[in-house]
Formats: structure tokens, C-alpha cells, sequence
């Protein structure tokens, strides 16, 4: 499924176009013992250079439920994995299901399901079968040798939907560090899978590199994206921190994907993002300025989407992204209350939400489409007592949310009474650079204000304090 439109990647990294699909029929003249459609070279024919965007692959799905695992968790996270595929651009076909004890480790199923699936596949004429947990290396070239078809976890097709949808330079880079970090321990035992390029479900991005090229020219080009990548992390601490010297705080929307976060910024700024009822349709960060009813100025950050078992290759590679979500005063943590399965979905964004090291962060949890499921949005929100059900779309809610985020940035400044010098014009600056000023009155010796700041700002204006300090005193609202 690459697009022959794209230039290939400089340095020739995975650029091996010789290996092809076949045409939207699946006719190849080819014998179907020896080539087959699907995600990597080995099957995917030598016809046309490349698998025609249009076509769309079929696939068979294959989930395991380990030990004493929820079976219907299983099947959850098989219909999420469904939609992963179609969001991908291919076609679940079927689904096969076992339960184990634990993973066989030569082929994660055991011979006799990797019998089963690879007859299924041969009657459904399915290109690729896709597992729905996470495989090794070797599980992976074993399970491709006895399939006689491409076989990819859930981790291929998230990476392959990310590098579908990047944009920017940084979001291309980092899906591609992602694509280099997952693909570099499958190249050596792959045989001719990785020496040529053919189109499919986790191939898209930086392509494949041939064998004979030296493994360390792969490093090179990671070494190299990391550094760009902590080049800009770099530049983005460098803004935060100019951020945090003046009054302006800071709130990160995060949620599931396709929660509706960026509706969310597009209601309360007119922000212009994409949105798409689709997974994943964004990955850059997108910042705006909101005014809250008491006049504060916030900047507010669309973040990427979390899903569970969210590749780890991602979360590093997009750390840079999620520093905003890092550095945040607040996190605004959107749930698609019509979502059969809320609890799952906040525990999957908690889990990444610790493993980024946002696990502190103040959150308000925000119960989405309202307007779809009004019933659910309000149990939800009752049951947690602070949140808010809004529905982004319609703009029910939204007033109350915005009241919600503001009294839960006032509760972290402090509400300081100063007398400052008419000689100390700096100080009367500090207080405006760093504040809020919410009262301003002259007498014969000085300014009299009132000004809401953050702690750090209050322990250096300590000394013109006359007021009793007052943490999140509710002044002036």
C-alpha cells in the first residue's frame, strides 16, 4: 500500500521498489504458491513496482487470549484491531481466535493454528494476517515462511497509520525513527523479505534497505534522526521556559484516539484542526491561545491520540510531541462517553500518561459526545465528581468547562496583596511578566496591588507582600 507518488527517502534507506503487488483482480500470471500479495517482498509479486493505492488487502485477523485473560477483552481489542486495519486502507476478512497458556515461542500460536490460519487465508484468498499481539523477530519470519503470506502484529499497522498521516517534518521523523527502531531486529533473518520494497501494511515510510548494505548505515540514520529530534525537544524547553516567565498557563487536551480532542480545540479556539472519524487523523501538536471567562490567557495543546498497547518504538519516538503534555499545568483528559468500554480506554492513556512521565500532572477528566449518548455522559460525569459532559460538536457543556479549567488554574496560583515602591518600577514589571494583575490603585507611597502568580513567582515578591499569604484564595474572580 505505498503511494508511487512519494519520492523515495534520501540515503536509499528501504528503497527496494523491484518487488510489486498485483492488480486489483489479484491476477499476476504468476503461480500463487510463489508470490502472494501483502505487506512484504517476499510475496508481494514482480508485475507493476508497486501495490496500487487503490487496492485494498485483505486481511485475516488472529488473537490470543493468555492464561486467565478476559476473553471478552480479547475480542475488544480485536474489533478495535479491526479498525485499525480499515484505517490502514486494507479489509478484515476473518478472525481466528486461541487461548493459551502462553506464547508458543517459535510462532506465538503453536503449529497447528498456524495450520489453520494459513488454510483460512488460502480459502479467502487473504494477503496478510495480522496478529493481534506483539511478535518477535523470529516469531515473525517463521510465522511468514509457514503462511506463505506476510504476517504483521498490531504494533506494524499502528506504525504503518502513523506514517500515513504525518505531516510535518517532525511528525515524519519521528514515525520514521519508530518505523528504523522496529524494523532494524527484523533484518537480518528476513532472507529476501527486507531486500526488496512491496507496498502493504507496515512498509510505508522510510522503505527497506538491501541486505549487502551495512547495518551500520540503519544506525547512522537513527543516530541522526535522534539527534534532530533532541534538537528540537532542546528548542521546545527553551520556549517553555519563556512560557513559564510570564502569566500564561498551560493546558494539554489528551484522550483516546478519536475521543474528539481535536473537535474540543476546535470549539474553544476556532483552531482549524483536522478532524476526521478516524484513528489517529492527528499527530502534531497543535498549540492556541484561549481566554478564560475571568480574563486569563491559557495556551491549549491537541496532542496525539493514545490507544492501548500502544507501541513503545511511538512513545519514544514522539516524546518530543508529548512534552507538552509533560510540562502542562493541566491536563484536560477527553472520553468518548459513548464508548463501550470508558474505564479501558482511561487506564490505556493513564498507562502512557506514567510512562511519559505526566503521571502527576492535575487532570480533568472530560466526558465527550454528549450528544450521542447523553445518558452515559452524565452517569460518567456524576460519577466523577470535578468533571464535565460536554459534547464538542454541538457545544453543549462547553461554558461549564471553561469555568471548570479556570477555577482549576486558579486553585494552583496564589491571590498576593503588594505594596511596591514608586523606585521599584521593576518589581511593579516583575508582577505584570509574571502575573496577573487583577487590581492596580496609586497612594502617596507606592502601588497597591493585587496579583495572582504561581509559587515561585510569590516566594520572590515576598518581601512587598502585606497580605497573609493565601494559596488559591478565590480573589478577584
Amino acid at each position: 500500500m505505498s503511494d508511487p507518488t512519494e519520492d523515495p527517502v534520501d540515503d536509499g534507506l528501504w528503497d527496494h521498489s523491484q518487488d510489486a503487488g498485483l492488480s486489483d483482480d489479484g491476477d499476476s500470471g504468476e503461480d500463487p504458491e510463489e508470490s502472494h500479495r501483502g505487506g512484504f517482498g517476499e510475496f508481494g509479486g514482480e508485475a507493476t513496482g508497486f501495490i496500487d493505492r487503490t487496492f485494498r488487502e485483505r486481511i485475516v485477523l488472529a488473537g490470543v487470549t493468555l492464561g486467565r485473560a478476559d476473553a471478552e477483552a480479547t475480542d475488544a481489542s480485536m474489533d478495535e484491531l479491526a479498525r485499525l486495519v480499515d484505517t490502514a486502507g486494507a479489509d478484515p476478512v476473518a478472525r481466528v481466535l486461541q487461548q493459551r497458556e502462553a506464547p508458543d515461542r517459535a510462532t506465538y500460536v503453536g503449529q497447528g493454528k498456524v495450520e489453520e490460519l494459513r488454510m483460512v487465508s488460502e480459502s479467502l484468498d487473504a494477503d496478510t494476517v495480522v496478529f493481534d499481539n506483539e511478535l518477535t523477530p523470529a516469531q515473525q519470519g517463521n510465522l511468514e515462511t509457514s503462511l506463505k503470506r506476510s504476517a504483521l502484529d498490531r504494533t506494524a499497522v499502528i506504525l504503518d497509520i502513523f506514517a500515513q498521516n504525518a505531516s510535518s517534518p517532525e511528525g515524519r521523523a519521528q514515525v520514521e525513527l519508530a518505523q528504523l527502531r522496529y524494523r532494524l531486529p527484523r533484518l537480518r533473518r528476513s532472507g529476501k523479505t527486507f531486500s526488496q520494497q512491496g507496498g502493504g501494511i507496515g512498509t510505508r515510510g522510510p522503505g527497506e534497505t538491501q541486505l549487502e548494505v551495512d547495518r551500520r548505515r540503519l544506525m547512522r540514520r537513527v543516530a541522526r534522526l535522534e539527534s534532530d529530534l533532541r534538537r528540537i525537544r532542546k528548542n521546545r524547553s527553551t520556549q517553555s521556559k519563556a512560557r513559564r516567565r510570564t502569566s500564561n498557563r498551560a493546558v494539554a487536551i489528551v484522550g483516546y484516539t478519536n475521543a474528539g480532542k481535536s473537535t474540543l480545540l476546535n470549539r474553544l479556539t476556532d483552531a482549524g484542526v483536522l478532524v476526521q472519524d478516524r484513528l489517529f487523523a492527528t499527530l502534531d501538536a497543535t498549540t492556541r491561545r484561549l481566554k478564560l471567562p475571568g480574563g486569563e490567557a491559557v495556551y491549549v495543546s491537541d496532542t496525539v491520540g493514545f490507544i492501548r498497547k500502544l507501541p513503545h518504538q511511538l512513545v519514544e519516538a514522539f516524546k518530543s510531541t508529548l512534552d507538552v503534555v509533560v510540562e502542562a499545568d493541566l491536563l484536560v483528559h477527553v472520553v468518548d462517553a459513548s464508548d463501550t468500554d470508558p474505564e479501558g480506554s482511561i487506564a490505556a492513556v493513564r498507562t502512557v500518561l506514567e510512562e511519559i512521565g505526566a503521571g502527576e500532572v492535575p487532570e480533568l477528566y472530560v466526558f465527550n459526545k454528549a450528544d450521542i449518548d447523553p445518558a452515559a455522559a452524565k452517569r460518567l460525569a456524576e460519577r466523577d465528581p470535578g468533571s464535565v459532559a460536554v459534547s464538542s460538536t454541538t457545544g453543549e457543556g462547553i461554558d461549564d468547562l471553561l469555568a471548570v479549567v479556570a477555577r482549576r488554574l486558579r486553585r494552583q496560583t496564589i491571590a498576593a496583596e503588594l505594596a511596591v515602591p514608586y523606585d521599584r518600577g521593576d518589581v511593579l514589571a516583575m508582577a505584570h511578566r509574571e502575573g496577573e494583575v487583577m487590581e492596580s490603585t496609586e497612594t502617596e507611597s507606592g502601588w497597591r496591588i493585587l496579583v495572582r502568580v504561581d509559587e515561585g513567582s510569590a516566594g520572590r515578591l515576598a518581601e512587598f507582600r502585606i497580605d497573609q499569604p493565601s494559596s488559591g484564595a478565590e480573589v478577584g474572580e
